[in-house]
């Protein structure tokens, strides 16, 4: 798999509101999907559906065995927000997503 990503995209995605409480959940460990969707009061699809790109570039790691399993590429993820050159993009997402709330 290629590192070849959008950062403004991944950063979206790490700013959208349901995106991030899902993500706040796989912080905690490895999560299955219908836990996760119960928690975002959204269908298991919806939940695969908004973390596809994080999957697609393995900043969230998917395995299907009885149930789909999601966990978070803590160290990936951070690297983001992290970043000197994606200060910016961090500092919109956060304000996007406080638009959201308020």
């Amino acid at each position: 798999m290629t590192d070849s990503f959008d950062r403004e995209k991944v950063v979206d995605c790490m700013f959208d509101p349901v995106t991030s409480l899902i993500l706040a959940e796989l912080e905690e460990g490895e999560k299955s999907c219908s836990f996760l969707a119960k928690q975002a009061s959204i269908p298991e699809s919806e939940v695969l559906e908004r973390l596809s790109y994080l999957i697609e570039h393995e900043f969230i790691f998917k395995t299907t065995a009885s149930e789909t399993m999601l966990s978070a590429n803590s160290e990936k993820l951070s690297s983001i927000v992290e970043s000197g050159e994606n200060f910016d993009e961090t500092i919109n997402g956060l304000e996007k997503m406080d638009s959201y709330l308020n």
